[in-house]
């Protein structure tokens, strides 16, 4: 490994003298688009290969409920043995490591969701393989970066690139690609970035026409065109699509807690998870794994019968029995999703929203043509419904609408898609700020949103603020003592600590500037008649933005720090503060500067 490195080095050290900046970029965007766009055609053709193995195992009709289990028991074996019992899943995972750890992502994650995520959707776990390719394309973007001796900034676009090209090769839609990454990984974009976001991705995209089989690839032909009379019945499957992706991301949550807060060990888990899913399955087939051959069928207008193993839905006439199916599948897929990875699993929700959309416009436009003299296409609102959900899920309404676009192989649909996704995008924002992968970690303050002030700020680590060379003195001291503290320091300020250095208070020069005038006082006058309580104190956990309302509230300049045990740890400066948030704002500048 030490041996390609350097050879990597230097040969593109030697690259680096030869051409310009921007070119020199231009060529790294390149070799992460192709590796990130490789990665992903192997963990396509992984899963389903896995798959193709699984539905010629030559035994009984129902062999195949037994591998979601299996498949969540290996992989928390694998995570268990090889990774310390615990990964760091999908796009909150990027996020974190933009935001917090300066884009740098651990080389084990360029290969871990590989292993981890076959496994778990390849045998039958109801999510999907886009969030573990962003991350694996975001940690070869980071890591290409790190050996090539890239700053922040530069590191932050790779691990764009990276994302962009596996979304591109998943789909072949390298423009929704490019959207992806801008609109969900990169809260700051300039000009300058779309570039080499475009170059990953059309080469991601290259990737996977070149070498993926067409059956592989998510795409559709249109069978119907877009009719403007439809109109309204979008804007009803808009607002549908908009509470069906509250629904999924709360139901999502809840049942995934429910899972990772249970007292049992994680094989148990695995096993309760497995055989619940065993029990999903057997109703409803088509939310085993992926599920994108279904979607393809449901997506064309294809889907006239379905496998009803309980005989509960033959009670039912076919066409109200097709639309009480397709309602539960909808109700269904995010507590088979969370089910998935509470049990161990590895996978994300781009899928299963996609999913979860088109049965979800399959379902309101069957229930629509049950009406007498109404007709919609079942196929098109079926695509429309994939983007409202994904738009809603993911909060990437612009991915959504070009995603659709791109898998279609035209724009026909690009007014309802426009519509649909608005709309839905627009209902799950009033509700919830956030998407459910990002919100805990976004009201902490561990990743990026979109205020700058903000970004900037989550971006300070207090520990690199932190001014450690106080001197301190004890309360039982005089000034005398004091006197003595000041001769050989720069400071104005003081922190006094007991003899157990545990925090007491603070004394400032410009408080007691008459007393040292005044030698009589030198032997009488405690420190601890001198001191004062700060205007607020930090503690070593705080976040940047707590400490920059502190400041605020309390208009002092210097504020003390303590650590869990309630010691000082020195003083943060708001000038430091200050300074350090100019220099970030200076260096966010376009790439061609």
């Amino acid at each position: 490994m030490a041996l390609f490195k350097a050879l990597y080095q230097y040969i593109f050290q030697f690259l680096r003298t030869k051409v310009t900046r921007m070119q020199f970029l231009m060529v790294i965007a390149t070799l992460t688009g192709f590796v990130s766009g490789m990665v992903a055609v192997l963990l396509k053709t992984l899963v389903h290969y896995i798959q193709h193995w699984i539905e010629h195992i030559p035994a009984t009709k129902f062999a195949y409920l037994l591998f979601p289990t299996f498949g969540l028991l290996l992989t928390v074996f694998i995570v268990k043995r090889f990774f310390g019992g615990h990964i760091e899943k999908g796009i909150a995972m990027v996020l974190q490591a933009i935001a917090r750890k300066s884009s740098f992502i651990p080389l084990k994650h360029s290969y871990l969701h590989i292993i981890t995520s076959s496994i778990t959707v390849g045998l039958g776990g109801s999510v999907g393989l886009e969030a573990p390719i962003v991350a694996t394309g975001s940690a070869v973007g980071s890591n290409i970066a790190r050996i090539t001796d890239f700053n922040y900034q530069e590191r932050t676009l790779l691990i764009a690139c990276g994302a962009a090209a596996g979304i591109s090769a998943v789909f072949n839609a390298p423009i929704a690609g490019v959207i992806f990454a801008i609109e969900v990984l990169l809260t700051e974009t300039v000009v300058s970035y779309f570039i080499p976001l475009i170059i990953s991705s059309v080469v991601g995209a290259l990737c996977s026409k070149i070498i993926l089989q067409e059956a592989s690839l998510f795409n559709f032909v249109l069978k119907q065109t877009f009719n403007y009379e439809n109109v309204p019945f979008y804007i009803l499957l808009g607002l549908l699509a908009g509470f069906v992706s509250l629904y999924y991301a709360r139901t999502f949550k809840r049942v995934e807690k429910k899972l990772h807060s249970s007292t049992l060990n994680a094989y148990a888990k695995a096993l309760l998870g497995g055989g619940i899913l065993m029990l999903i399955y057997f109703i409803f087939p088509p939310l085993f794994g992926e599920g994108y051959k279904s979607v393809k069928i449901v997506a064309n207008g294809d889907f006239r019968q379905f496998s009803d193993n309980t005989t509960l839905f033959s009670l039912l006439n076919e066409n109200w029995a097709l639309v009480a199916f397709t309602a539960f599948i909808v109700l269904l897929k995010p507590v088979a999703a969370a089910i998935t990875i509470g049990g161990g699993g590895n996978g994300g929700n781009f899928a299963p929203s996609l999913f979860t959309g088109s049965y979800l416009g399959f379902f309101f436009s069957k229930l629509i043509n049950n009406i007498p003299v109404i007709k919609i296409p079942e196929g098109n609102f079926s695509l429309v419904g994939m983007a409202g959900v994904l738009s809603g899920v993911m909060y990437c309404p612009l991915t959504a609408i070009f995603l659709i676009a791109e898998i279609t192989n035209g724009y026909e649909l690009f007014i309802p898609l426009m519509i649909v996704s608005s709309i839905s995008f627009f209902i799950v924002k009033s509700y919830e700020p956030y998407s459910m992968e990002t919100k805990k970690l976004a009201m902490e303050g561990q990743i990026f949103t979109h205020k700058k002030e903000r970004n900037i700020l989550t971006s300070i680590v207090l520990a690199d603020m932190l001014q450690e060379q106080y001197e301190s003195i004890e309360p039982d001291k005089k000034l005398k003592d004091l006197i003595e503290v000041i001769k050989r320091s720069e400071k104005n300020i003081f922190a006094v600590v007991d003899n157990k250095e545990r925090f007491m208070g603070i004394v400032e020069l410009n408080d007691i500037k008459q007393k040292l005038f005044q030698p009589d006082c030198y032997n009488s006058v405690s420190i601890k008649s001198m001191m004062k309580k700060p205007a607020a104190i930090l503690s070593t956990d705080q976040d940047m933005h707590t400490v920059m309302e502190k400041f605020d509230v309390t208009q002092s300049w210097y504020l003390p720090i303590l650590d869990e045990n309630k010691k000082f740890a020195g003083f943060i400066s708001k000038t430091k503060l200050f300074n350090k948030y100019r220099e970030i704002l200076a260096s966010q500048g376009d790439l061609y500067e």
